[in-house]
């Protein structure tokens, strides 16, 4: 979803077509490589979204010895649907990476109901890994299974206290308005 959500915000600035994006994905930071978004699947969510009719296409662009570019245009559907997209990506996260794409286009919803949405996201979290943290399992373990248990333990406390405290960060930089 936060692909058709990256891709419903740049044609809300202008449009473009899916070979564009994927170069702008990659500059400066090398977004494209760090998401897993190859040129396949941003012509196919962009052709989701036009079966949806969210998006159009408004012109092909014809070069010499090149393939023909089709332009894309979002729709006043689209323009609809972009922050009803926003919000499911708060409410579906499970962690900062979840949300990135959301928080850079914040501009196109309400911070006080994303800031909502990520509290509610934040509590759940917190009340899932403490459900964890409090099971006690008393089976007998061998020293080996007990220094497996520990070393995932520390990786997952870790990643948790990770999660947590970006979560909170982007709490944080909403209410303040910094994004």
């Amino acid at each position: 979803m936060s692909i058709q959500v990256f891709i419903l915000s740049k044609l809300m600035i202008g449009k473009t077509y899916p070979y564009e994006l994927k170069k702008q994905m990659a500059e400066p930071i090398p977004l494209d490589e760090l998401g897993g978004i190859t040129e396949s699947k941003l012509y196919y969510h962009f052709d989701a979204l036009a079966k949806k009719g969210l998006i159009e296409p408004v012109e092909i662009i014809k070069e010499e010895h090149r393939p023909d570019k089709q332009v894309f245009g979002i729709t006043a559907k689209g323009r609809e649907e972009l922050p009803k997209k926003i919000y499911k990506l708060f409410e579906s996260a499970n962690d900062i990476n979840d949300i990135v794409i959301g928080l850079a286009n914040i501009k196109y919803v309400d911070p006080e109901k994303v800031v909502d949405l990520l509290n509610v996201r934040l509590a759940d979290y917190k009340a899932h890994w403490d459900r964890i943290m409090n099971f006690e399992n008393t089976s007998h373990r061998d020293k080996k299974s007990e220094n497996l248990n520990e070393l995932l333990v520390g990786y997952f406390t870790t990643k948790s206290d990770h999660t947590i405290y970006w979560l909170e960060e982007a709490i944080k930089q909403i209410e303040q308005g910094n994004l």
